[in-house]
């Protein structure tokens, strides 16, 4: 029988550059078109970008000091435990140093990653 789970270790994944700062990326796989969600440390503030196809859910897991999350030019202030529902074509980034759990809706796709 098939299994009907798949199990990921953010510490055995290997992080990679993205437009936040790095990110470990699970269950980003060909036979994976639901979501995925990313472990993301945000280390310097985020070059802002959007997505035309994905929504993301960001959990703050960690922040260090006065830390914002930009929302189509809107700075929210975010501590631990805040969670944010951005939509397609919403341009956003972080500020400050944090660190995330985004969940993308469908799975991750590097191609819908844009910049003005």
């Amino acid at each position: 029988m098939p299994q009907n789970y798949t199990v990921a270790h953010f510490s055995e994944i290997e992080p990679v550059r993205c437009p936040c700062g790095f990110s470990r990326r699970a269950f980003v796989s060909p036979d994976n078109p639901l979501a995925t969600i990313h472990y993301v440390d945000i280390r310097e503030d985020a070059q802002t970008h959007y997505h035309k196809t994905h929504t993301e859910i960001y959990l703050i897991l960690e922040t260090e000091g006065d830390c914002f999350v930009e929302l189509d030019g809107e700075a929210i202030p975010v501590k631990p435990m805040t969670t944010i529902l951005i939509k397609p074509n919403c341009r956003h980034r972080a500020i400050g140093k944090m660190k995330i759990a985004n969940t993308s809706i469908p799975a991750f796709d590097e191609e819908d990653e844009w910049f003005d």
